[in-house]
């Protein structure tokens, strides 16, 4: 019966639990990108980049008030540079991919991983069969 080493295990676990972490659902981040989005900024502190307005929205001078302030707030922050340019994108950051396309490449990782560890453990049995021989 095969018995899978210390080693095996550990590389079958580590390789699941990232599979797991960069899995995107359908139509929404991977726990992963959602996990860097909450680290560059854990109290939501940081403003986002406001939509456009539309046409309709145009004519309301409080709302384009509201706009032009939250736009202001953006670009001073964005203007400062270095760390904090590289917060105001990571916050809204997404999968750099499309998410099946990052699912096919997960599942060939997760297979190839798997024959790996299969292949490891075939080996050193093999080796012990000859030393016993």
């Amino acid at each position: 019966m095969w018995q899978l080493s210390n080693f095996q295990w550990w590389l079958l676990v580590i390789v699941a639990v990232l599979v797991l972490l960069v899995w995107p659902p359908q139509g929404d981040k991977s726990l992963a990108m959602k996990l860097v989005n909450r680290a560059v900024d854990p109290w939501n502190e940081l403003p986002v980049l406001p939509p456009q307005l539309s046409l309709a929205q145009g004519d309301d001078p409080d709302r384009v008030h509201l706009h032009d302030l939250q736009t202001q707030q953006y670009d001073a922050l964005y203007l400062k540079g270095g760390w904090t340019r590289k917060r105001l994108e990571l916050k809204v950051a997404d999968d750099p991919f499309d998410s099946g396309t990052i699912r096919q490449v997960l599942a060939i990782i997760a297979v190839v991983t798997a024959f790996v560890a299969w292949r490891l453990g075939a080996r050193k049995t093999g080796q012990s069969r000859d030393e016993q021989a």
